[in-house]
């Protein structure tokens, strides 16, 4: 495992392609350090006593200790933990743990992957595995780029006008794909050390160049990272810890990048069997992501009422009626989310690739 002070060094190492407004800047700009400084309790806590049953288990390949971050859940107490630490860290960092989209792509693929060769007899869940075990060993802080540009949404990815309002595959090598295209509105790229590409709908068989799947590092060549930064403005008289925090959302513009074969996990352009588990994958993303927010959400209306509460005081409302009424209303509807994220952990069930899967109706419902 990682410490903080190892990944931003890693950080520190990479070519510059991030553009904020008409500059081009590298890692170490201050403008990221906001989210990078919250993804420094992913690393700290994992190294803390009081938080390592929540952010430190067992690599299911290797039997090595890992962050939570990078593990594939493997039993219903794997899921449970894995919302519950998000929920703790969401509650540290007053808002998004931002790493929870990396690992929630992962455990997704680890389904998709082994469900299509297992039909099809293609070899992308040997890949999934190796990049895993590179993923783990790295401590990978990755990034999940899922939403297209999508153009005009009564028309199919193939209908568009402009053929890349959807990220496609317009080149199969011997050794890997090309792509082109973007990806929109994706949070934590800028200090991220990967972003793992999935689709963000399902794909008929004339989309079949739009089913694509692949991981690659943040700098990679050909990729630009379009970059909106979000930060607190500093206190003339006061400091205090969440005025250290921020965020970035980012428009990654992929012009004709190469992908090596052995990232790729997905190519409808290569084989249109595999067209199908484009969807089945977006959607098996977005199960795991809901999962996740059974966690986030509730930590962040912790954050909300107690300052909610907080306000009240200092106003001397906190005993009106109408204010309990409004903040109690916070705290149910926070404990309700969360217990069906729980009940959706003690309900799930275990795919045939051996990783758990949430119970769909209960993570819905929360």
């Amino acid at each position: 495992m990682r410490t903080y002070e190892q990944y931003v060094d890693d950080l520190k190492k990479m070519k510059p392609n991030i553009f904020i407004g008409d500059e081009k800047v590298g890692r170490d700009d201050p403008r990221i350090k906001g989210g990078m400084h919250i993804i420094k309790e992913t690393f700290d806590c994992a190294y803390d006593p009081e938080y390592e049953d929540l952010c430190v288990t067992t690599s299911h390949l290797t039997g090595k200790k890992i962050n939570r971050f990078c593990h594939i859940h493997q039993n219903k107490e794997d899921l449970y933990k894995k919302q519950m630490m998000t929920r703790v860290l969401c509650h540290r960092v007053g808002g998004c743990i931002q790493r929870c989209m990396g690992i929630d792509a992962m455990n997704a693929l680890s389904i998709i992957t082994y469900e299509m060769g297992q039909a099809l007899g293609t070899d992308h869940y040997k890949r999934f595995l190796k990049y895993l075990e590179f993923f783990q060993d790295q401590d990978i802080v990755a990034s999940c780029a899922q939403t297209d540009a999508k153009g005009d949404r009564l028309k199919r990815p193939y209908q568009q006008e402009d053929p890349d309002q959807y990220l496609r595959v317009v080149e199969t090598r011997d050794d890997g794909i090309v792509v082109r295209g973007c990806k929109i509105n994706i949070t934590n790229t800028p200090y991220a050390d990967e972003f793992i590409v999935v689709p963000c709908r399902y794909m008929g068989p004339e989309d079949k160049d739009y089913a694509v799947a692949f991981a690659l590092p943040a700098d990679w060549e050909g990729v630009k990272l379009l970059t909106r930064t979000a930060n607190f403005r500093k206190g003339k008289h006061l400091d205090a810890p969440g005025m250290h925090i921020g965020d970035a959302e980012t428009f990654i513009i992929f012009d004709d990048v190469f992908v090596p074969k052995e990232r790729v996990f997905l190519n409808g352009h290569a084989d249109p069997h595999q067209t199908p588990y484009a969807g089945f994958l977006a959607l098996m993303f977005a199960h795991y992501h809901r999962h996740t927010y059974t966690g986030c959400k509730p930590g962040m209306s912790e954050v909300l009422a107690s300052s909610a509460l907080l306000v009240a005081e200092y106003n001397g409302i906190e005993k009106a009626k109408h204010v309990q009424e409004k903040i109690s209303h916070i705290i149910g509807i926070a404990e309700l989310v969360f217990a069906a994220g729980e009940s959706s952990a003690r309900h799930s069930e275990k795919s045939p690739s051996g990783t758990q899967i949430p119970d769909e109706i209960l993570t819905n419902a929360g």
